[in-house]
């Protein structure tokens, strides 16, 4: 019987019959299909297979862990192979995290949630003023953009309740490294000294700087000179093209959500939600964390 004949008989593409039968035929000239090798050998590759699609109540201990430090299903999914676990589907995770809130658990409270859009303020621009000496981010060097090297830094500054306190992020592109800093006053010169102390340690992997048009940025040709780098400005109201940043403050808010009141918190408090972000792995960095990728070069270059 015809392969074309036996995939009418069994109701399936031809193509199908043909990869069944090279996959689970016996080697050599004259190649044999058997049912029950072929059975066998589908078995043998299902044992094979990494990723799991059921948590195990010897892996439930370890998900659970990492979601509360606020690792998403698709890192703990990315660092098993790294961390040497066992290893269960992202998917798996979600309906796991799902079924646990429907059973009143609050597992489904780590994830991180999409916030409301910003609203564009209108003549904010023009209130804060034109930033003097500011070199527009059309000017910055092309390898910056392509992120392909390491020290290319962007800056940006959230801020609290009613306006009243502010933090600053910093973070390198490449690596995904972040600095999270308690801005004491909303002065530029204060900002300016703040950020130059928290950066000073990393001044031979400080290259560029992209900031946005705040008034607190007003001060930075001394920040720039602090730390003998180049500093950039995006154009107004482009969140798109400090990317990292705005990625970064969206993990921010997973521990201090709009509305919080920065000014009850000291540096120690920011340092660990720090220290929890730069050792989330990445997908970005081949499921790496930032502390792994960029300590390490500091360790070589600084």
């Amino acid at each position: 019987m015809s392969i074309i004949q036996i995939a009418l008989e069994l109701g399936f593409h031809r193509s199908t019959i043909y990869r069944e039968l090279n996959r689970n035929s016996s080697p050599g000239s004259y190649k044999l299909y058997g049912s029950a090798r072929a059975q066998d050998r589908s078995e043998q590759r299902a044992q094979g297979k990494g990723r799991k699609n059921k948590i195990t109540s010897d892996l439930r201990c370890k998900v659970d862990q990492l979601l509360k430090i606020k690792w998403s299903p698709e890192q703990i999914e990315g660092r098993a192979n790294i961390d040497k676990y066992e290893r269960v589907s992202k998917e798996c995770i979600y309906q796991y995290v799902y079924e646990d809130k429907r059973k009143g658990g609050d597992l489904w409270s780590n994830l991180r949630h999409s916030h409301r859009r910003r609203r564009r303020r209108k003549n904010t621009y023009k209130q804060r003023g034109i930033i003097k000496n500011r070199v527009c981010i059309e000017d910055r060097p092309k390898i910056v953009e392509s992120q392909k090297r390491y020290g290319d830094w962007e800056g940006d500054t959230i801020v609290g309740k009613n306006h009243k306190s502010q933090i600053a992020s910093m973070v390198e592109r490449k690596s995904l490294f972040v600095k999270i800093i308690k801005l004491e006053s909303k002065g530029a010169k204060f900002t300016a000294k703040t950020i130059s102390c928290k950066l000073k340690k990393y001044k031979n992997l400080c290259h560029t700087i992209t900031l946005d048009n705040g008034k607190e940025n007003a001060d930075h040709q001394t920040l720039a000179k602090a730390l003998n780098t180049k500093i950039y400005f995006a154009h107004p109201y482009s969140a798109y093209e400090r990317g990292c940043n705005e990625n970064i403050n969206g993990l921010i808010r997973q521990y201090l959500p709009k509305k919080s009141d920065f000014s009850m918190l000291k540096q120690t408090d920011l340092d660990r939600i720090e220290f929890q972000i730069n050792n989330r792995p990445r997908k970005k960095l081949g499921y790496k964390t930032p502390n792994e990728v960029f300590l390490n070069l500091v360790a070589l270059k600084c």
